[in-house]
């Protein structure tokens, strides 16, 4: 991922509200914090639950995984709809901002747009292109590149410098046409996790996160954030 660097988003439900809100979206979906895994935690966020995001650690454990994971679904294959909306990311520190994107851009049938939306065009004028070349035309989109630089100033926590190696990274996990993907700019293609359905959705996201967790059950540096109807 040479080349462009961008200061990473923090995993603050705030932060992603504001930075959808200013690229145009209208704010009757909204982020919040998952504060546990456990059912009667998940129980207590708002429903429906339409993306997830996961932020966690870069750790040898979960590379060792993500290269045989890889190498497992090359050799088995997997069947993927032409629905779901998926880019690489070449950008340093965008993964926030990408995780936003594939959330958005798997649910627009449900979120709302203001008429001029940089957003909105960007999801319009990218839909038929290739991972790769969605990657490319975020490199070359200002709007989206000075919100993101906004928006990872606005965060609690002070934000690290453009140099300094973050070891965190965000995924969205989404549903398409009845089945829960996992979307991650940085493997070559979509992940499928099985069947899901809008009401089981958050309950199945959760699964997943738990797998994350339990390769490295060491780490405490998870955050879950939920895509939720206000």
């Amino acid at each position: 991922m040479e080349g462009q660097r961008w200061l990473p988003l923090e995993a603050n439900p705030e932060v992603m509200n504001q930075f959808l809100r200013q690229l145009g979206l209208v704010p009757t979906w909204q982020f919040g914090d998952v504060y546990g895994l456990e059912a009667e935690v998940l129980s207590l966020v708002p429903r429906p639950v339409c993306a997830v995001l996961l932020l966690f650690p870069i750790t040898e454990k979960y590379e060792t995984f993500r290269q045989e994971e890889e190498a497992r679904i090359k050799s088995q294959g997997q069947e993927i709809s032409s629905d779901v909306y998926f880019m690489k990311q070449t950008i340093g520190n965008a993964c926030g901002t990408i995780g936003l994107i594939h959330a958005v851009a798997n649910n627009q049938r449900c979120l709302e747009f203001e008429p001029n939306s940089p957003l909105k065009a960007f999801l319009l004028q990218s839909a038929k292109m290739s991972p790769e070349e969605k990657a490319a035309f975020l490199e070359k989109d200002e709007s989206i590149r000075v919100t993101h630089e906004s928006s990872a100033q606005e965060g609690q926590t002070e934000a690290p410098s453009l140099d300094e190696k973050v070891d965190l990274h965000f995924i969205a996990f989404v549903n398409v046409e009845g089945h829960l993907y996992e979307l991650d700019g940085r493997k070559p293609f979509p992940i499928v996790h099985g069947k899901t359905t809008e009401d089981t959705f958050l309950e199945d996201s959760a699964e997943v996160c738990k797998k994350f967790m339990a390769r490295d059950p060491q780490e405490l540096r998870f955050t879950v954030v939920a895509l939720s109807k206000v």
